[in-house]
């Protein structure tokens, strides 16, 4: 007759590591902005407002525009096209995530102007 085992073991996980399921994981990874690059349909699902919105409060306000032009003397995270050349809006899409997050506040309470 075949006897079987069964016993606990406590595995410690150091704090500055997480376990999470493969899968989640792999969803994580797929929404990593690392490396990535937005249009302007990425940031309207990101942000939840339409281009028109986001231009007139953000892209085209001349002080955040400043920030984020790859022109600016900052040297930003947005390809602005020039007008009648059929160019797309680019955005790199990390920073420009990490842009949203720090003026949230300011785009909303319009202090900026």
């Amino acid at each position: 007759m075949e006897q079987q085992l069964e016993m606990n073991l406590l595995v410690p996980i150091p704090d500055d590591l997480i376990l999470i399921k493969k899968m989640k994981y792999e969803e994580l990874e797929k929404q990593g902005l690392l490396g990535r690059w937005w249009s302007m349909k990425d940031l309207e699902e990101r942000t939840g407002r339409q281009a028109t919105w986001l231009k007139e409060n953000i892209l085209l306000v001349p002080f955040y525009k400043n920030l984020l032009d790859i022109e600016s003397e900052q040297g930003g995270c947005v390809f602005y096209p020039t007008p009648g050349t059929g160019e797309k809006w680019t955005f790199q899409a990390k920073a420009m995530a990490n842009f949203l997050d720090t003026y949230f506040p300011s785009i909303f309470t319009k202090k900026h102007r």
